[in-house]
């Protein structure tokens, strides 16, 4: 890295290289030419050489040595930067007028400057800087912050998912596709392996606790059970198709019977997490609402039919770049998730 001290060298010796050219040609244009210098400045050059010595070759560097005087004190630096991990959204003359109200007054381009040194001019820098410090330390995300982070950043539940082979964790959410003209209010109840991607889908009338049981006994465990795999746990969100008195309620009943264990969202939000939010967002953009310009459903289990041949394609034929997946498709990351938990069990 070159510093202002070793440019001030670089230049003096030029200077002085300029000073013995012109004596050994003799000729003070040429050597000027030749270094680049007016002759102007070979005078002045020469005239500070002569009085001063050879200090005088080198180039003052303007500006304050030590930091600007203007410069916030380290305590006042620190009490912005805490104050920015509670507040990570706020402009800087925001800050500057809360802080004022603690008695603390920062200018709000002093602020700027302090975020600046830091990397920290932008609200989504600041966002990452939080995420990165509660997972460091530990520090436990309040329902608002955690509302922030998904909002500027649509993998943080994603990155919050840990699936370590196939069916260790599955998700299921349930999703309102649309109220169809002749068929009524749809809903899809979603599956998805969150170490592989793969996924199941069924439409339904209604979100009741049955139909969430029967995705997952006609489609999703025949699967499973076809492919030597077993389902560890299941995550879902508070919902009332999946949660319940675990003595009364169809779905908790049923994963109970099945050695399933049940987790839910911790926090309560019609979420579940990012992996099923991101596919219901490919399923509205590349396949429901491209059909729904186009078809004519008449039953539900048309539109089965067309959502079926769909998921075929997403789970077997299409590459996938999301967080572990590296090019696979979901069923080659399915596959190699069954490996996986051989080894771990070996």
């Amino acid at each position: 890295m070159t510093t202002n001290a070793t440019i001030a060298q670089k230049a003096a010796r030029r200077k002085l290289t300029l000073l013995e050219l012109a004596s050994d040609l003799d000729n003070v244009s040429k050597a000027c030419k030749i270094m680049g210098y007016s002759r102007q400045q070979f005078y002045e050059i020469r005239r500070n050489f002569q009085t001063i010595g050879s200090e005088a070759l080198l180039d003052k560097v303007r500006g304050p040595r030590n930091p600007h005087p203007s410069r916030l004190s380290e305590e006042l630096e620190q009490v912005l930067l805490d104050y920015c991990l509670e507040y990570p959204t706020q402009g800087s003359l925001k800050v500057s007028q809360q802080l004022l109200l603690r008695g603390i007054h920062i200018g709000a381009g002093a602020i700027r400057g302090v975020w600046q040194r830091h990397n920290l001019l932008s609200k989504h820098q600041r966002l990452l800087r939080l995420e990165q410090h509660a997972r460091e330390t530990g520090m436990e995300l309040s329902e608002q912050e955690i509302r922030l982070l998904e909002r500027f950043d649509p993998e943080f539940r994603e990155r919050h998912i840990q699936a370590d082979f196939t069916g260790q964790l599955v998700a299921i959410d349930t999703f309102m596709v649309g109220n169809l003209k002749g068929i009524g209010k749809v809903y899809l109840q979603t599956v998805v392996d969150c170490h592989s991607r793969y996924a199941w889908g069924h439409l339904y009338n209604s979100k009741i606790p049955i139909t969430s049981v029967h995705v997952l006994n006609e489609r999703v465990l025949p699967f499973f059970e076809e492919h030597g795999a077993r389902i560890h746990t299941i995550l879902s969100d508070n919902g009332r198709e999946f949660c319940g008195r675990p003595d009364q309620h169809p779905f908790e009943l049923f994963l109970q019977l099945e050695d399933i264990e049940h987790r839910t969202t911790q926090v309560r939000r019609p979420q579940s997490n990012g992996i099923v939010e991101r596919l219901h967002r490919t399923l509205l953009d590349e396949h429901f609402r491209i059909v729904g310009r186009t078809k004519f459903y008449e039953s539900i289990d048309e539109m089965q039919v067309d959502l079926d041949g769909y998921l075929k394609i997403y789970n077997q034929e299409r590459a996938h770049q999301g967080r572990n997946m590296n090019g696979r498709t979901p069923y080659q990351a399915f596959i190699d998730g069954l490996l996986v938990e051989e080894k771990e069990a070996g």
